[in-house]
């Protein structure tokens, strides 16, 4: 009974002892299972994350070339994926090496992923087609028809207006990438205040677009009323154009001067060792004129050879001399130009009495074409002198001899328009 009671004692004791040992143990498994799901999925979802594909590139970045170009694009490379990443700093430090290594890798960049072969294949193809047609319209062309409506035809036909190709591929702008706008503005700084014509037909020489764009009528037509002002008139029945109306209707050079060559013989007196002999002197000097747009008029009469004397006449404003440079102002009616001048400053001039005023030179010339040289000749048409002494105006006309005063003759001289400080204007 005793040992009954005793075993019965124990049983419920050692059954609530495996119960806690298997319930404890079923916990541990449990929640060991759980870890561990935890930590496959926690794997899973990191392998698939961007971020840590990105840092597995940038732990293993690709190996850097020993060649300095392939280095250059490398850090080129790396600095754009930084920088597509939104790490600009990096991007900077990467970049920054790049362009130390290789100055303009950028554009080294740019041309390797732009696709040459075809831009080149087709503008061959254009340039072709081009040739092809402008060749078969100049074959039409007709000696003697108007050359400016046949480029213009061309063009259109071409359907590609522009202002001229490069014979040679280059890296920088070419000047056929400049407006048509912009181009007419710089044929303006070409023709300049002075009108320099001359050089705006030498630049239509240059090709077809440069010789349409010198021929614009607002260059020539401003180039004809700074010439004839308020007299201009328009282009009518008599010229069909501005530029014929500037090469045909009788004007003034003004890229070069006007010099009359004067020569006559002088008696000279007899020596006091021989009364039988009797001297002659042949006496030369010359006449300079050179007109400004502007209505000025500059005047010099030396016996210095032109090679001497014509730099004396570059400048509005001539220097003190002797014999001094007249200055003054001329007036073109039709084909009659009216001068007036009056003597500038003379270094070796004395004072003079205040009643007494420098004289005034009035000239009248008459434009004239010698042969194929047109508006090429000045011809003499009056001289005279006004004098003021003491109150009173004393005016004196000269005779016109033609040996004593010889037709002036027009010249070009370079260093006149070899540069200037303003464009053409209205």
């Amino acid at each position: 009974m005793d040992r009954a009671s005793g075993h019965g004692g124990e049983g419920p004791g050692e059954a609530e002892s495996e119960e806690q040992d298997e319930s404890s143990s079923r916990l541990r498994t449990g929640t060991s299972n759980a870890l561990e799901e935890f930590r496959n999925e926690w794997r899973r979802e990191l392998e698939k994350s961007p971020k840590h594909s990105n840092n597995v590139k940038t732990v293993i970045p690709d190996p850097i070339p020993n060649n300095i170009e392939d280095k250059a694009k490398t850090f080129f490379q790396m600095g754009i994926e930084y920088e597509n990443k939104g790490k600009l700093y990096e991007a900077i430090q990467f970049y920054r090496r790049a362009v130390q290594l290789v100055p303009d890798i950028e554009l080294r960049m740019f041309e390797q992923s732009t696709p040459h072969s075809e831009v080149t294949s087709e503008d061959e193809g254009h340039d072709d087609s081009d040739g092809s047609e402008i060749e078969e319209e100049e074959v039409a062309y007709e000696p003697g028809s108007d050359l400016l409506a046949h480029l213009l035809f061309v063009s259109h036909k071409v359907k590609k207006i522009q202002l001229c190709s490069a014979l040679h591929p280059t890296n920088m702008t070419h000047l056929s990438a400049l407006p048509m706008e912009i181009f007419l503005y710089i044929l303006r700084w070409v023709v300049s205040k002075d009108l320099d014509l001359r050089s705006l037909e030498m630049c239509s020489r240059v090709c077809r677009g440069f010789y349409i764009c010198a021929r614009d009528q607002e260059i020539w037509r401003i180039a004809c009323t700074r010439i004839w002002g308020v007299k201009c008139g328009g282009v009518g029945s008599l010229y069909l154009s501005w530029r014929e109306m500037f090469i045909h209707r009788p004007r003034l050079c003004f890229e070069g001067c006007y010099i009359s060559k004067t020569t006559y013989i002088r008696h000279g007196e007899n020596s006091f060792q021989d009364q039988f002999y009797k001297p002659w002197h042949l006496v030369e000097y010359f006449r300079y004129l050179r007109f400004f747009p502007d209505g000025r008029v500059l005047s010099l009469t030396t016996a210095e050879e032109p090679v001497s004397s014509v730099g004396l006449l570059k400048t509005r404003t001539p220097l003190p001399r002797h014999p001094p440079v007249f200055v003054g102002y001329y007036r073109l009616v039709d084909k009659t130009v009216s001068i007036v001048l009056m003597p500038g400053p003379d270094k070796y001039k004395n004072r003079c009495n205040s009643n007494n005023q420098s004289p005034t030179f009035h000239m009248e010339l008459e434009i004239a074409t010698y042969k194929k040289r047109l508006h090429g000749q000045l011809v003499w048409r009056g001289y005279s002198i006004f004098t003021r002494r003491n109150g009173v105006e004393i005016n004196t006309d000269f005779d016109l001899p033609s040996a004593r005063y010889p037709p002036f003759w027009f010249s070009r001289v370079k260093s006149y328009l070899s540069e200037t400080n303003h464009p053409l204007c209205k």
